[in-house]
């Protein structure tokens, strides 16, 4: 098995689209990425347009996992945030998802970034990952959503 820690451009679109999409639409996210364009935007969105700091593990050529995300300056350090992390539905609980992340702590902290910020679903198998991988839980933090299509107030 060959692979790669590579800092990932927008040539890696297509190849991110489709890893994103099989890991999550199916079970446990069920998140719906049937449209393409929609996806390929998304995936702009959170890459911050290529222009943040994203990144891939190839094996043996092949896209097997990603983290997208930015730096963010905050008033107790330089974080990385990843909006999106995610490994090959075929491959994961073998530890590559692990050892992807301590690839990217050991880069970020090259850079003399001070942490990695980011959010799941506490009910999905990621937030055991993360917390087996050594994330906290912040007490004190929470995320708020408010819905305002159609008059629909959830």
């Amino acid at each position: 098995m060959r692979e790669e820690f590579i800092e990932l451009d927008e040539s890696y679109l297509p190849s991110i689209a489709e890893l994103y999409k099989n890991a999550f639409m199916g079970e446990p996210w069920n998140d719906d990425w049937s449209d393409r364009a929609q996806l390929e935007n998304y995936i702009k969105d959170v890459a911050a347009y290529f222009k943040g700091l994203n990144y891939g593990l190839l094996i043996d050529g092949k896209l097997a996992a990603v983290s997208l995300g930015s730096v963010r300056h905050w008033w107790e350090g330089t974080n990385y945030n990843i909006e999106e992390f995610c490994v090959d539905p075929t491959i994961q609980g073998k530890g590559i998802g692990s050892h992807f992340m301590s690839l990217i702590e050991d880069e970020i902290r090259k850079q003399g970034l001070a942490g990695i910020f980011l959010q799941t679903d506490m009910d999905k198998p990621s937030y055991r990952f993360y917390k087996k991988n050594g994330y906290n839980d912040l007490e004190l933090h929470v995320s708020l959503y408010k819905s305002v299509r159609n008059g629909d107030a959830t």
